[in-house]
């Protein structure tokens, strides 16, 4: 890890601060694969926060490029569970978490050279099931406690609460217990804003069951969330499920869907196909239904996100590398 300098407090943001915001960037662990890093291991992409950073940092910056306004870290899967099962201590997690913002800052100074256009960081943290490491985000039954939920939870905002993110995306939430568990983590940590994405498994329901409209009129009420969306999920079951959110919240509601293809858990690979304009002409839809912040998941690179701002015609999305 580079060293850095000291990092501050998260500044803190509310919904005002994030009127402009309107494309996130797209997968990471993919774009690592299409650069050659192994991602196989319990870590997923974190694992190549140690073994390539700059390579985070370069597909961070490509997604910049192609228009994102957001960038989320290479962190989704970092947790001291995790890395103690791997036989390191808790402040490898929390030095990986840091080192994930720093890059994220990194790449953004290296954009502005260029561009003073706003860019906001988001700090990545998956669900309870993402450090199972076996699909356990997409049904949410975990074996464990609401005080189990609550630690994982509360032990990762208190680093993110010291780096430099502008503020905290806590993604792929099956579940309204673990939702409700992240809120009362943030309650411990005031300064901390952010947005709660759910993983969802038909047109009204997240994926272990609650009706979506619940889930975003509970989060309606804390004022610490910033924004109520959905990722990880089908790209036909977005508009339907924009519908919902829009009956329980008046919150920004942020979207960013897989790219539409499948997962085969018997062969561990991918099938169907990717249509980056498709997923661009998709967005225009999300967007006249109400979405305010839109990107792309698993599968989807600097492509869908450029077919996302010509789509959006929010700005003439640059034409370099991706």
């Amino acid at each position: 890890m580079r060293a850095s300098a000291p990092h501050k407090a998260m500044s803190s943001i509310n919904q005002l601060d994030i009127a402009k915001l309107r494309i996130l960037d797209g997968g990471m662990a993919t774009e690592l694969e299409r650069h050659g890093c192994n991602i196989t291991g319990p870590l997923w992409s974190a694992h190549v926060l140690a073994d390539s950073p700059a390579t985070i940092e370069a597909v961070h910056l490509s997604y910049l490029e192609a228009g994102a306004d957001c960038i989320l870290t290479a962190s989704y899967q970092v947790s001291a569970m995790g890395y103690t099962e791997l036989g390191q201590p808790p402040e490898a997690a929390a030095a990986a978490l840091r080192q994930s913002v720093d890059l994220a800052v990194r790449a953004r100074d290296q954009y502005r050279q260029r561009s003073q256009r706003p860019i906001w960081i988001a700090a990545s943290l998956g669900p309870y099931g993402a450090a199972l490491h076996n699909g356990a985000e997409y049904h949410g039954n975990y074996d464990v406690s609401f005080a189990d939920l609550l630690q994982f939870h509360a032990e990762r905002l208190a680093v993110i609460e010291t780096t430099n993110a502008d503020f905290v995306a806590l993604e792929s939430v099956p579940s309204l217990e673990e939702a409700e568990a992240i809120v009362e983590a943030l309650r411990r940590h005031p300064s901390l804003h952010g947005w709660i994405s759910f993983t969802c498994k038909d047109e009204q329901h997240v994926s272990h069951g609650e009706k979506l409209a619940h889930c975003a009129e509970f989060l309606e009420k804390q004022k610490q969330i910033i924004a109520v969306g959905i990722n990880c999920t089908q790209p036909r079951l977005i508009l339907p499920l924009i519908g919902e959110l829009k009956k329980s919240t008046r919150k920004p509601i942020v979207v960013y869907p897989n790219s539409g293809e499948g997962w085969d858990a018997e062969h561990r690979c991918w099938t169907g196909t990717s249509d980056a304009q498709g997923f661009g002409q998709l967005a225009r839809e999300w967007s006249a239904a109400g979405a305010q912040i839109i990107g792309g998941c698993c599968r989807t690179g600097p492509e869908h996100i450029r077919a996302i701002c010509n789509a959006l015609e929010t700005r003439d999305a640059p034409r370099s590398r991706s």
